[in-house]
């Protein structure tokens, strides 16, 4: 990693220790449709049921709790989750927080954030310009930045689902991680490698603007076009300079996969009319990758995370209902589940 300080199981315990009072420790439930389908035991972490509905309250509360006391604000840039986990574990603190997203994040998701008393910037139209504002405001106004993934400490809080999937089921045999800027890939890898070296790891994006994945086929950091998808919450780059996440999934992830919107709009059907969740495009592409065949599991159980129920819930009626949805300027036909 470039010469810097690994980092180890024992951060992601001592982060456990830390965000204990902001992040609850979420089932790992069966599923038996999954199960079925797969032919193999499968699992879902629920994150879906953390306070602010999605996992990056574990790493956002790690980042916070370990900044001075005299801190005073705390800024991020995100495509909505982690802005929520900012958010939250500032206000908790007495932190004022500045979020920075761009216009492409949903409405529901800017609304959800203002609403834990953040103060919202929209900038551009990419996670990157966002983050630039960010930049801005932490070397000109003096805001302590947390970063979305590229963290050290938010890479521990991350890695605290890893640690609690392997110790609910130690026999898991395949983790399937929604893969975007590579925070929470690199952090359950870690823990869950650290634990069973033989557990294969999978990270899996949208087939369009899958940054971290276009980055490691090349082996350096790249720039992609950011467009609208389903799976929003795994939009944006992983920056020209990232320091860790980049080296942590390259040399942690033992495969990629990339699935399509069809295949993301019917994975959240299959959740929601079999499992009756509610869930986010991003967390349901690890259910994508098997259902539509793209990825193929090794003997033994798999898991996969739900990240998050953060949504629009009128485009999520519309695609639970089999009906198009428009992502920018493409309509992406459905059809009705069981039909």
């Amino acid at each position: 990693m470039s010469g810097r300080d690994p980092i180890t199981l024992a951060d992601v315990l001592a982060a456990r220790a830390r965000i204990a009072k902001d992040a609850v420790r979420t089932p790992l439930v069966p599923s038996v449709f999954m199960t079925r389908k797969s032919g193999r035991d499968f699992l879902l972490k629920l994150e879906i049921a953390q306070p602010v509905g999605a996992f990056k309250i574990r790493g956002a509360a790690n980042a916070i709790a370990r900044l001075p006391a005299e801190t005073r604000g705390v800024v991020c840039c995100s495509t909505g989750n982690h802005g929520r986990g900012v958010a939250y574990a500032a206000r908790a603190r007495g932190i004022k927080a500045v979020v920075c997203m761009s216009s492409l994040v949903p409405r529901a998701k800017v609304d959800g954030i203002r609403a834990l008393g953040a103060d919202i910037r929209i900038v551009g139209r990419s996670q990157d310009d966002a983050q630039a504002e960010s930049s801005r405001l932490c070397a000109e106004e003096g805001f302590v930045e947390i970063p979305p993934f590229d963290h050290a400490d938010v890479i521990a809080g991350q890695g605290t689902i890893g640690l609690e999937m392997l110790e609910d089921r130690p026999d898991i045999a395949s983790l399937l991680i929604p893969l975007s800027g590579g925070g929470l890939a690199a952090g359950v890898a870690l823990a869950a490698k650290a634990i069973n070296p033989k557990v294969r790891t999978i990270g899996i994006s949208m087939d369009r603007g899958a940054a971290m994945v276009a980055s490691i086929s090349v082996g350096r950091p790249v720039e992609v076009e950011e467009v609208p998808s389903l799976a929003d919450s795994l939009g944006g780059g992983i920056g020209l300079d990232n320091r860790l996440t980049f080296d942590l999934c390259r040399d942690l992830l033992d495969e990629t996969v990339l699935v399509g919107e069809a295949d993301i709009y019917y994975a959240m059907q299959v959740l929601y009319h079999e499992e009756c969740m509610v869930a986010e495009g991003a967390s349901v592409v690890g259910l994508a990758a098997v259902l539509s065949g793209k990825v193929a599991l090794p003997e033994g159980p798999a898991a996969t995370i739900l990240t998050g129920r953060n949504l629009d819930m009128p485009t999520f009626t519309r695609i639970v209902s089999g009906k198009p949805v428009t992502l920018g300027g493409t309509l992406l036909e459905g059809r009705r589940y069981g039909a």
